[in-house]
């Protein structure tokens, strides 16, 4: 089995859930101390586009 797809999956799953949890708590007081920066935001989107090369080359290696 090749180790991308799961660790595609699960990073893409992962990304999906703190970027949708960063948006639904953006402007919360809890971001001040963060020098206002939404870091489940920024860290679930890497975590998606991570995820999502993981499972673009997971698909690229299946067909060659």
């Amino acid at each position: 089995m090749d180790l991308r797809l799961p660790i595609g999956l699960v990073f893409t799953l992962y990304g999906i859930m703190l970027v949708a949890y960063g948006l639904f708590t953006n402007g919360d007081p809890m971001y001040a101390k963060s020098l206002d920066l939404n870091v489940n935001t920024i860290w679930g989107g890497v975590m998606l586009v991570f995820g999502l090369v993981m499972l673009f080359f997971a698909k690229k290696g299946k067909s060659a």
